[in-house]
């Protein structure tokens, strides 16, 4: 039987640690309420006493029925010169009321020294009272070794010694820790091979730092030679660097390692939505390059890629997305041939293998328009405004007869923008005029005043994103710029673009096929 991995997630604690992140208690409870469905075992709150947040997510915790979590209190050892059933870091601990205490301790003698200013035999006293302590309060007690591979390079019998003492004590866990995260693989191996040997049938796990972008290998390398139990964050929070990503170590052990797996209750294909959930709740934006989780994750733009995908996608993706609740997304750009736009136009209900004039026709017209700055990666919107104009397809919704902006100022006041537009809709003309915060969202207004009346489903398009790429900075104000709009409704996102030397012109562009494609897809669809 193989052995099964277990997860010891610090999202709330180490991750939060990590530069422009700042939870909130509710958030904290939030984002553990999602760490259990997914399935992990160990789910660390926080430091209770650093501040009241983590207090009161610990009081908020002990009154939720867990599924499948323990919630674990983080802290250090006793101080060098308090009583452990005196010390006040213990004693919060305690009052967390969690199964679960993780403590750490010194494992570098470098820290004893000239950290804790005391002696190494003091510090071993120190572990061994802060474990049997806890233990003796019915606490499963997980032991981190902090700065073990940096100990152990400096001092390794002294290192192993405070595994030694954490161990006689009662632990029921021994992490060993890459705190400052330099420790390359193939040193990590080594030392791992050496402390497993010397304590046979103890329970290991990794804690993995990210400071020489190795976190991931060495807790994989880790989990080979005989950790079980594998600490990190989601999106790989946490503080410098960050820590080992707990979206990519798991998938990794679960589809790619034999002899340990997941536990049946881990929902693996779930762990791309809670990648996303958890980058939301820390206001930062999901990395679209990410293994395993990101948008471009499994995402293809070489022509002979994706010729050879339409084969046999095992060419070009090492695991199935679906297995990690990922997909598959093939991109529009200047590199497509042929594959690229059979396979999009399907995607958008589009049959064109019987013409392939008419594809040749696209993949050249979308090569030229790429030379010229537009970009059809993000704006599927606009390519398949293309695919109707090429095919004789399109239907225009409406006529531009003429179209003014004006930015006017007052004395001492704010800038005012006023879009007026002639359109004709359906054999009518609308004149219209409309104010906005500026000339764009003035043309905006305009323009969805003119139509609304003949096509009400616009009123539910809202603007997710607005992007402004200068192409040639070297020309200055006389710059071509590239406009991005992603837009959605109650079932869709999509996305336009523009370019020109004109921000409105080029806006103008992406407003026009932001609402001919919604009116498109509805034509389409009925």
């Amino acid at each position: 039987m193989p052995e099964t991995l277990v997860i010891y997630d610090t999202t709330l604690r180490d991750g939060n640690q990590h530069e422009g992140i700042s939870y909130s208690a509710e958030d904290k409870i939030q984002i553990a309420k999602r760490l259990d469905e997914f399935g992990v075992n160990y789910i660390e709150g926080g430091w209770p006493g650093s501040n009241p947040k983590d207090m009161e997510f610990f009081a908020r915790a002990a009154q939720i029925s867990w599924r499948t979590a323990k919630i674990s209190a983080f802290g250090s050892t006793r101080r060098v010169n308090a009583r452990v059933d005196e010390d006040q870091n213990i004693r919060l601990l305690l009052q967390a009321d969690t199964p679960v205490v993780t403590i750490f301790g010194k494992s570098w003698d470098l820290h004893v020294t000239d950290g804790l200013r005391t002696t190494l035999p003091k510090n071993l006293e120190i572990i061994r009272e802060s474990v049997a302590y806890l233990k003796d309060n019915g606490k499963e007690v997980i032991y981190d070794a902090e700065h073990f591979f940096d100990g152990f390079r400096n001092n390794p019998e002294y290192a192993l010694g405070t595994l030694e003492a954490a161990i006689n004590a009662g632990a029921d866990w021994l992490v060993l820790c890459d705190t400052n995260g330099g420790t390359l693989t193939d040193t990590l191996i080594e030392i791992m091979e050496t402390t497993v040997a010397r304590f046979p049938n103890q329970k290991w796990g990794i804690h993995a730092h990210n400071d020489s972008d190795s976190a991931v290998a060495n807790s994989l390398a880790a989990i080979r030679r005989g950790c079980t139990q594998v600490q990190g964050t989601i999106n790989g929070y946490g503080e410098r660097c960050g820590n080992a990503n707990l979206c990519s170590v798991i998938p990794g052990v679960a589809l790619k390692m034999s002899g340990i797996g997941l536990a049946p209750h881990v929902k693996l294909q779930e762990i791309t939505t809670l990648s996303r959930y958890v980058s939301e709740m820390a206001n930062l934006p999901h990395r679209e390059e990410a293994p395993y989780v990101g948008n471009s994750a499994f995402a293809h733009k070489g022509g002979i890629h994706v010729s050879a995908l339409q084969r046999n996608r095992r060419t070009y993706e090492h695991i199935d997305p679906k297995l990690v609740g990922n997909h598959q997304r093939v991109l529009i750009s200047d590199q497509a041939g042929q594959s690229n736009i059979l396979h999009k136009a399907e995607e958008k209900g589009y049959d064109l293998s019987s013409n392939s004039m008419q594809v040749q026709e696209i993949v050249q017209k979308l090569k030229e328009l790429e030379h010229l700055g537009y970009q059809f990666e993000d704006a599927d919107g606009s390519f398949e405004v293309l695919i109707q104009k090429t095919t004789g397809h399109f239907k225009d919704f409406f006529e531009l007869k003429s179209a003014r902006v004006v930015i006017f100022k007052y004395e001492e006041g704010n800038l005012h923008s006023e879009a007026v537009l002639m359109i004709k809709v359906k054999g009518k003309i609308q004149h219209i005029v409309a104010e906005g915060h500026g000339p764009i969202d003035a043309l905006d207004k305009a323009l969805r005043k003119a139509l609304e009346p003949f096509y009400p489903s616009l009123k539910r398009i809202k603007l997710v994103d607005y992007k402004v790429r200068v192409l040639d900075s070297k020309a200055g104000t006389a710059a071509k710029v590239r406009v991005s709009i992603q837009s959605a409704d109650d079932s869709m996102v999509w996305g336009t673009v523009g370019v020109s030397e004109n921000i409105i012109e080029a806006s103008w562009q992406a407003l026009v096929d932001r609402i001919t494609y919604k009116l498109m897809r509805e034509r389409h669809n009925v």
